[in-house]
């Protein structure tokens, strides 16, 4: 009997995270989704725990703040499966400039560095350290452009994004004798919630329908069949790595 695959999604309720579990899920993984919604959105979560059901596989959902030491334990804790996938989408911060009198305070910055960046880190170790993650696991966690580019209001997630990109160099190096590799993705500009809450985001939809050679922005199933194909346990050799999924946008000056 062939052991069953677990995916772990961090921000499965909505956007890549939402795409990719039903991806996974398609692909006969059974998905753990980590997400936080109160009343109002809890209903999206449930209707992406349906879909994965629908695929036929099982779905394993904690409504939780995955930024929290003692939440992420108890996960870990209740986790009966290999996890083979690990994706890292977590869309929680703060939105504000960096100076004047709106800028960010050292709270703020600090919990957008701790729950988009730092709390990939944490969530892998915590998975090796428990055996959870066997040989050939694949850690995936989504960046963005503001990694590397500076744009309005979005400072203290560039600062989370440009850790995150970091933290997966560095897990790539020392997972490497374990067969577990580690790769940042970096999208084109996709319509989810998260985008919708950066100011003046309308602006960013233009420029990139005008760069992206395809005519269109990416959508989150465009990136969560990319996913499905870089979990290939060929792809051992491909790790410490940004990837680009994007159409080519990223590409076009």
């Amino acid at each position: 009997m062939t052991e069953r695959q677990w995916a772990l999604v961090l921000g499965a309720s909505s956007g890549f995270g939402e795409a990719a579990s039903v991806a996974f899920a398609h692909a006969g993984f059974d998905i753990y989704g980590v997400h936080m919604d109160l009343r109002d959105t809890l209903p999206n979560a449930r209707r992406v725990e349906e879909r994965v059901r629908e695929a036929g596989r099982e779905a394993v959902f904690f409504n939780v703040n995955a930024a929290d030491d003692a939440k992420r334990a108890e996960v870990i804790g209740a986790i009966r499966g290999p996890v083979r996938i690990l994706l890292h989408s977590l869309a929680f911060g703060v939105l504000r400039p960096v100076t004047g009198e709106a800028a960010v305070n050292r709270r703020q910055l600090e919990a957008t560095c701790d729950a988009m960046g730092h709390s990939l880190l944490y969530w892998a170790r915590d998975l090796v350290a428990a055996g959870l993650m066997p040989e050939g696991g694949r850690i995936f966690a989504m960046t963005s452009t503001g990694g590397a580019r500076a744009v309005p209001s979005y400072g203290p997630v560039s600062a989370a994004k440009a850790a995150l990109e970091a933290h997966v160099r560095q897990l790539a190096i020392e997972l490497a004798p374990r067969r577990i590799t580690a790769n940042a993705i970096l999208a084109g500009v996709t319509d989810t919630p998260a985008l919708r809450k950066i100011p003046g985001f309308e602006k960013l939809v233009e420029a990139a329908l005008d760069r992206n050679p395809h005519g269109r922005l990416t959508a989150p199933e465009d990136v969560a069949k990319c996913l499905v194909a870089l979990a290939n346990p060929d792809t051992y050799w491909m790790t410490g790595n940004t990837i680009r999924i994007d159409g080519g946008e990223g590409t076009v000056g």
